[in-house]
């Protein structure tokens, strides 16, 4: 008897994107870890820093505005940067069933451009997460109003919210784990959760 082969695609395609620095550290990490059924898409202001992305997929947001320069912890120029490339972020997010957004909020590109990005998502008919980290009290109060704020702008562009609290990291490692250290151990909790879908 012939085999009869559905014309359809079975498995959901999964696009995880990192916005900003802590985005981008994120997905690299990923990578590193070698996260199979995935598409990485790095999402930056910062010219440099998106060369040294491990991701398939690169969109280098306003150009025109910060000169490939970053957004100087400023979540407005990192918004109109995500809006300047809008259409190239829509681009490389067709064709997703499901769109992960993570992010370290508290800066400019993250905090401005991933509310931007998980819009785009969900105009496209993608389920859109969003898995973001809040900065570290120590980081200062300047870095927690920018989080605030642009947590506040995100929740209503996706279709779940999963933040995670630097702080609450500290209290489950050790004391003399170093900075970088604490880092690798919010970026892995990241990978957990995306790798668990």
């Amino acid at each position: 008897m012939a085999e009869i082969k559905p014309d359809i695609e079975t498995f959901a395609r999964i696009k995880v994107v990192g916005v900003g620095g802590g985005g981008n550290n994120a997905i690299t990490r990923m990578i590193d870890a070698k996260i199979k059924g995935v598409e990485f898409v790095a999402i930056n202001t910062d010219s440099q820093a998106l060369h040294h992305s491990k991701a398939g997929e690169k969109v280098h947001i306003g150009k025109n505005l910060s000169k490939g320069l970053g957004a100087g912890m400023n979540p407005e120029v990192g918004r109109q940067a995500a809006e300047e490339n809008r259409d190239e972020i829509q681009d490389v997010l067709k064709g997703a069933d499901m769109v992960f957004v993570t992010c370290g909020l508290g800066g400019g590109t993250g905090s401005g451009a991933a509310p931007v990005v998980a819009e785009a998502a969900k105009e496209l008919g993608a389920l859109t997460i969003a898995v973001i980290t809040k900065p570290f009290s120590f980081e200062g109060a300047q870095r927690r109003t920018i989080s605030e704020d642009a947590l506040e702008n995100l929740k209503d562009r996706v279709d779940s919210l999963i933040t995670i609290p630097n702080d609450k990291l500290l209290s489950i490692i050790d004391r003399k784990t170093t900075l970088i250290n604490a880092f690798r151990i919010v970026d892995d909790v990241l990978r957990q959760g995306v790798q668990g879908i």
